[in-house]
């Protein structure tokens, strides 16, 4: 019986080296890191990897990540946000980058920082960052960036008629109607919040009374 393949649990641990350190670990460095004892080890698995679309070669002969090395699996059985339903950990659909999902065109692309509560009614909140197409031709229903009396703001763009209104999703909040001409920075495509919590090798499980919730 043949040795199992190991090679995606070896990918995944340089994937988490790469995300702490920024760079791939030299071939004597990939032995450390995976725990190789034969010195040749690293260098048939970077070979392998190289063969699969995960790595390419770069001046100097260093190996450096491809757009695949990033894929996260995307499971095919939505999360619930009420009652808990049995999620497949390994039925993943597809896999995919979060720079493929939320930007399409990257020369056109910037992040902004939200600030303020305008827009929470939206789920969009303070602290939020918002990926933002310059490119983009905005259109109503749509959230901009937009440039009103010299500040920017992120609100949804509507009508009333051909005049455009800024809406905001929080009822604190007027509509913005320019006098003049309104001016769009760029459409927001995308919004990422990081969430605090967990710790690196903590438990799975928190137990209250005794019992895995």
């Amino acid at each position: 019986m043949g040795q199992p393949n190991t090679d995606a649990s070896h990918l995944n641990r340089l994937r988490d080296h790469y995300a702490r350190h920024g760079v791939l670990p030299s071939y004597a460095g990939m032995g450390e890191v995976l725990g190789f004892r034969a010195k040749n080890a690293a260098v048939k698995l970077a070979q392998r990897l190289s063969l699969a679309g995960y790595l390419q070669p770069a001046p100097g002969g260093k190996l450096v990540p491809t757009a695949r090395f990033f894929e996260l699996p995307l499971f095919d059985t939505p999360v619930r946000a009420g009652q808990p339903q049995a999620i497949d950990g390994q039925a993943a659909a597809e896999l995919v980058t979060i720079e493929s999902y939320l930007i399409e065109s990257p020369s056109s692309t910037v992040l902004v920082r939200v600030r303020g509560d305008s827009m929470k009614d939206a789920g969009i909140r303070d602290g939020d960052l918002a990926i933002v197409d310059r490119d983009l031709a905005p259109s109503g229903g749509a959230f901009v960036i937009a440039l009103v009396d010299g500040d920017f703001t992120l609100k949804e763009l509507r009508y009333q008629g051909k005049r455009p209104i800024l809406i905001a999703h929080n009822a604190d909040f007027q509509p913005i109607r320019p006098t003049g001409e309104l001016e769009v920075f760029g459409v927001v495509r995308g919004i990422v919040r990081k969430l605090k919590g967990g710790l690196a090798g903590s438990p799975k499980y928190t137990q209250l009374g005794g019992a895995k919730t």
